[in-house]
């Protein structure tokens, strides 16, 4: 059994972070054929469901880089390595020395929630009132924050020397890892996700190999939070905008996201 696994930004979305039409029919084609597919992505449920609802994604579907799996057909939600209380103030405190705002997102009950200070920058309120407002996450105040909640990761955005410093620093911890890339508000500016250590793509995609069975495991992606999954793949393809070190880690390197580049392929791979 062939198990395709897609992370979403960079890879099978194009630069309007969408799947275009010609990705969208290849899917079909995929599911025509049966050949299994779901996504591995660092994205949070909340900010992908728009974007995979529609589309058959009917296996389990990882998210946050791990911590979050979503099994659409029996509406369950597994939440693992999540940060606890002393990580998360962690964070918080090494935010607050760079002047950052620190976007905590919890999952209670299936709803997703999102504590926050006052933002102090504009990228950050764009970042409110573009995507967070527009989404059925609950913001709250971060001084809100219980003690007991399930952090899933901790989000922020910034100038890009200030946020690449606190990168530097967070994974230097032994319980967190940090994950980093450009936004599209410029060069001048880069987002960050903190997640526990333990949590990977990798480790998600290895539990789901187990649980559906599957002999081939497939992986697209471009980012540092792929190589977790590239590690364990049969094969593993990284689109032409990937990172340097992805490409190299890849099976081969493929067409650019924005070409359709993953769609292209599996149509020639798989004969559709």
């Amino acid at each position: 059994m062939h198990l395709i696994f897609f992370d979403l930004d960079g890879t099978l979305l194009n630069d309007a972070s969408e799947i275009s039409p010609f990705t969208k029919a290849t899917l079909i084609l995929l599911r025509e054929n049966d050949i299994a597919y779901t996504v591995a992505t660092g994205r949070t449920m909340l900010s992908a469901r728009g974007i995979v609802d529609g589309h058959d994604f009917n296996l389990p579907q990882i998210y946050n880089n791990g911590v979050t799996v979503w099994d659409p057909k029996i509406q369950q939600l597994t939440l693992e390595n999540l940060l606890n209380h002393t990580e998360v103030a962690t964070v918080i405190d090494l935010a607050f020395s760079h002047g950052i705002t620190p976007f905590v997102n919890t999952i209670e009950n299936h709803h997703h929630f999102i504590f926050h200070t006052e933002t102090r920058h504009d990228v950050e309120r764009e970042l409110v009132h573009k995507y967070f407002s527009r989404t059925k996450a609950t913001l709250l105040p971060l001084e809100a924050l219980p003690i007991d909640s399930q952090v899933t990761n901790i989000s922020m955005i910034g100038f890009s020397d200030t946020i690449n410093e606190m990168w530097l620093e967070l994974n230097k911890h032994p319980n967190l890892i940090a994950y980093s890339g450009p936004t599209t508000e410029g060069d001048n500016f880069r987002w960050m996700d903190i997640h526990h250590c333990r949590a990977s793509k990798g480790n998600a995609v290895t539990n789901l190999k187990k649980q559906l069975g599957a002999s081939n495991i497939i992986c697209f992606g471009d980012g540092d939070n792929d190589l977790s999954m590239f590690a364990l793949a049969d094969e593993s393809y990284a689109p032409e905008n990937a990172k340097a070190e992805i490409k190299k880690s890849a099976s081969a390197v493929i067409g650019h996201n924005h070409k359709d580049g993953i769609a292209h392929f599996l149509r020639e791979r798989f004969s559709l």
